[in-house]
């Protein structure tokens, strides 16, 4: 072989070494699990944000239950940025995988990209929040039952002020299960007359914002006597709020998801309760819906799982704990 050409060969081979080891970026976390043989199916998920332990739950348990079926998953996070999520479809479609999963960042706005994936004959599911997009096809939504859930956020609210008082929400009205959570709340407080709701303010979920509008509450309505949290971060930011004002037990807050810092802040009294969620059970039965569909069984269109109360009473005999501590 000439001798000149086997620089320019080495560094094709180079080239393509390279190119072979870089896929489709979305500017945001992509895990893939792979096994040691060839799997049944691949399934892209993409939820709202792992830097909530919830969700992180929900992507350990698909990653178990998939495990059993022998299915890869591609678990990406939109990190509550829709257009994240959207490329992560683009991608998912690219990659032809078998179906998606998708913790929508905005109920509404992430339609258009399931359509897409409906013309490229990809089933799509959702878990914890759903499409509302009217357009959209989603063979199942597996999630906790918020309406219900927002319901028992009520009922703590109402056991917290003993039927009497002020509140408000800090809500964050972009994705469905929060808009669920805030109806079945105000459905429910509007059984205590003695309750008054004096606002919805919008915290996006997030602590920081949470803590600026709970901060704006605070001073806006000098006699407020509670607060409810859409999630526990947003509850967490209300707490700091709370304590910076100098109300610390005068003014009571009620969270929503159980995660470990919310139900620490149940034990330490700086959270009156938090509804329990049970992530690991949506992430199970959303790959078992998956596989459900693969099989050619009928699967149900919306698979709810109740949601309960956590009180200090709880916290108190809690195992979990002494190890989140």
């Amino acid at each position: 072989m000439n001798r000149f050409l086997l620089p320019l060969i080495g560094a094709c081979l180079l080239g393509l070494l390279v190119l072979g080891g870089c896929g489709p970026s979305s500017g945001a976390k992509d895990e893939r699990e792979q096994g040691g043989k060839t799997p049944e199916a691949v399934i892209g998920v993409s939820v709202l944000t792992l830097t909530n332990p919830f969700f992180r739950d929900l992507a350990d348990a698909m990653k178990d239950e998939a495990a059993r079926h022998n299915y890869e998953l591609i678990v990406t996070s939109g990190e509550l940025l829709v257009a994240n999520q959207k490329d992560q479809i683009n991608d998912f479609i690219v990659k032809k995988v078998n179906a998606i999963v998708l913790c929508p960042c905005d109920s509404k706005a992430i339609g258009t990209s399931i359509v897409k994936a409906n013309k490229a004959g990809i089933p799509v599911f959702t878990a914890d929040i759903a499409s509302t997009a009217q357009e959209a096809e989603v063979v199942c939504h597996v999630a906790s039952d918020n309406l219900g859930g927002g319901r028992e956020a009520a009922k703590a609210v109402i056991e917290m002020l003993s039927g009497k008082g002020k509140v408000v929400v800090i809500d964050r009205a972009e994705v469905e299960s929060a808009m669920l959570r805030v109806q079945g709340f105000k459905e429910q407080l509007a059984k205590a007359p003695d309750i008054e709701l004096l606002g919805i303010l919008p915290g996006y979920g997030d602590k920081k914002q949470s803590f600026t509008a709970a901060e704006d509450a605070l001073q806006s309505h000098p006699d407020l006597d509670g607060i409810f949290g859409i999630n526990d971060p947003a509850a967490l930011g209300i707490v700091a709020a709370v304590e910076k004002a100098g109300k610390a037990g005068r003014v009571q807050v009620v969270g929503f998801d159980a995660m470990p810092e919310g139900r620490i802040g149940v034990k330490d009294g700086k959270l009156y309760a938090t509804i329990v969620q049970y992530p690991d059970q949506i992430g199970r039965k959303t790959i078992d819906a998956i596989a459900r569909y693969r099989a050619g069984e009928e699967v149900e269109p919306k698979i709810l799982i109740p949601c309960t109360i956590y009180r200090k009473a709880d916290a108190d005999i809690d195992p979990t704990l002494a190890a989140s501590q």
